[in-house]
């Protein structure tokens, strides 16, 4: 390369000539942005259709990336002492445009949930909120290992000897990574049997609260406190899980305590018109109702109530349970009957020998002594 051919007037000419197709493309870039893809924005929202919809906004940046890259090699035609031509810029621009088009490909697949939710509606699949994050992350994986393995393959690396190299220590890495794995497998087995899906309330020996969200490797929860728990999904598979928002109905069983000066036929009232209330409340579950006189203890006789409300919604639960409290209190009082209260009664005999009441006089200085006549 000779200094001189910097002073030529061709060079000038070729190097303005690049120059001004990279900016020419940059104009149209900047039309295109403004135009023609807001144009095609208002077409596609006018088919009301979320999926076309989506297509153009994954790509809209990938395309703006597209018309500097194809300015660019464009202008190295032009470019002095550059060939166009250069095995290296030549791989260099076609990996470019794979990243583009995976670029768009990774966004609209990050989108793809509202795409399988449609088509679950539509064709009626057994498709759960766990499963269509899940799918959708794994589009995206494939998309991306995809488009690095065609990549690899540009510049000349060859997928099955790495493959192969991989695989030589997988032993190694599969140990190293074996809690890692562990959790991927747990995520699966939470994903196939289903023991919860994201806005159950759960309740396991780690934590306890309500499902916000599931990955590969871990659950979240919020507890009661309103903070977020992340449990691997290996230790969470391992544990039992208790899922309360799978309850048909919600248990209430108590003993109610009666004093013992309640005359027999009043238990047998305050029994039945318990039963009779719970019956005909249509909150409580009709088919599993049990009001009995159970046991006769040191102070009270107690009435065993068990039975179950059909909503498994807390705050609703509770509401139930305070009004069917009140209840049982309006039958008590009606019936001029209390509630018994643990006590001790210390019964003292009144009727004292003479001795233990002269002894008691004398104790207090209240006997008078004779005087000498």
């Amino acid at each position: 390369m000779d200094w001189q051919s910097f002073l030529t007037t061709e060079f000038y000419i070729n190097l303005g000539i690049s120059i001004g197709i990279v900016v020419l493309f940059l104009i149209f870039r900047g039309i295109f942005a403004k135009y023609v893809f807001q144009l095609l924005l208002r077409i596609s929202r006018k088919t009301h259709s979320e999926f076309i919809s989506h297509f153009f906004l994954s790509f809209e940046k990938p395309v703006k990336w597209l018309f500097i890259i194809i300015g660019v090699y464009v202008a190295a035609k032009y470019f002095p002492l550059f060939a166009q031509d250069n095995a290296l810029f030549l791989r260099m621009v076609r990996s470019s445009m794979i990243v583009l088009m995976t670029w768009g490909l990774y966004n609209f697949a990050s989108a793809s949930s509202v795409v399988f939710v449609k088509l679950r509606d539509k064709y009626r699949l057994e498709l759960d909120d766990i499963l269509i994050p899940f799918l959708s992350k794994t589009l995206r994986i494939v998309i991306v290992v995809i488009s690095a393995s065609v990549i690899l393959e540009e510049f000349g690396y060859h997928i099955s000897g790495l493959v192969a190299g991989l695989g030589i220590g997988g032993a190694a890495i599969a140990f190293a990574a074996k809690d890692a794995i562990g959790h991927l497998f747990g995520g699966f087995v939470i994903i196939t049997e289903k023991p919860f899906t994201i806005g159950d309330w759960v309740k396991t020996p780690s934590v306890e609260g309500t499902v916000e969200d599931i990955t590969f490797r871990s659950t979240k929860v919020r507890t009661f406190a309103d903070a977020i728990v992340t449990l691997p999904n290996g230790t969470i598979a391992n544990e039992p899980i208790t899922n309360w928002s799978r309850m048909g109905k919600r248990q209430i069983s108590f003993n109610l305590s009666i004093s013992h000066e309640t005359p027999k036929k009043k238990v047998q009232t305050i029994v039945q018109r318990i039963h009779e209330s719970l019956k005909n409340n249509p909150e409580v579950h009709p088919d599993t109702i049990f009001v009995t006189f159970d046991e006769i203890k040191d102070n009270s006789y107690d009435i065993f109530l068990y039975f179950f409300t059909n909503t498994t919604v807390w705050g609703e639960f509770l509401k139930i349970k305070e009004e069917i409290n009140f209840t049982i209190i309006d039958i008590l009082e009606q019936e001029g009957v209390i509630i018994a209260l643990e006590s001790t009664r210390v019964y003292v005999d009144s009727e004292l020998p003479y001795t233990q009441k002269l002894e008691s006089k004398e104790q207090k200085g209240e006997l008078s002594l004779g005087k000498d006549s």
